[in-house]
Formats: C-alpha cells, structure tokens, sequence
C-alpha cells in the first residue's frame, strides 16, 4: 500500500509521519507540504510534491488533485493527517476522494502502525 501524509508547519507533528515511514511496509511514500517542509530528511525514499497551503480551500484541493493526479498506483491509499490543520486535511482528502481512490487512516502507536 502506498502512504500519502501532510507535512505541515511544526516539525514536532513531522514525528509521527516519520514513525509511520520507519515502520510500516510502504509500496511507495508520497509527501505534501510547502517550502517549510521541503527541509523534511528520512532515511527511506520518498517523493515530496510541493504544495502552497496559503491558498484559499477550493484552490488548494485542485492544486493538491492535479499533482497527485498520476502517482497513486493503487487504488486505495493509506493517509496520514498528523500535520496540517483542517483546511489542509479537507483539501486533501477531497482531493483523493476526487481523484478517485480509497483511503485508510492510519496511525503509529505503541503496538506499531495501525489502520483507523
């Protein structure tokens, strides 16, 4: 499965995507954030496709809808929303409803990577 995740301002909440990379089995790992997060290291590979979280909601989901447009394999997705705030977590969600492909929460906890 692949993981789609937002990295948003704050790297305290960047922990918890980093967890979710280091542990779980990701097909492939696909970042959004802005130039902030661009600065975002790990050790597995990733591709980070800039985003401008400065953007009105509308806006932002087609940005976030036309990048993603082609690099999901699957047809379900596993999501982090970890980082970022409501506007973000909206424009992203609707944007992979929209494109189409299914999603599963997920989480890292203290019994590892779990599917909310």
């Amino acid at each position: 499965m692949e993981l789609v995740a937002l990295l948003s301002s704050g790297k305290g909440t960047w922990a918890q995507v980093s967890g979710l990379m280091k542990y779980g089995e990701w097909d492939k790992i696909i970042l959004l954030g802005d130039d902030f997060a661009k600065d975002f290291k790990h050790e597995k590979p990733f591709e980070f496709i800039k985003v401008d979280f400065n953007l009105k909601i509308k806006e932002l989901k087609e940005e976030i809808q036309q990048k993603l447009k082609g690099k999901i394999d699957s047809t379900e997705v596993a999501l982090s929303i970890a980082s970022g705030d409501g506007k973000e977590h909206m424009a992203l969600i609707s944007a992979l409803i929209n494109l189409p492909v299914g999603i599963r929460f997920a989480a890292l906890t203290k019994d590892g990577v779990i599917d909310l």
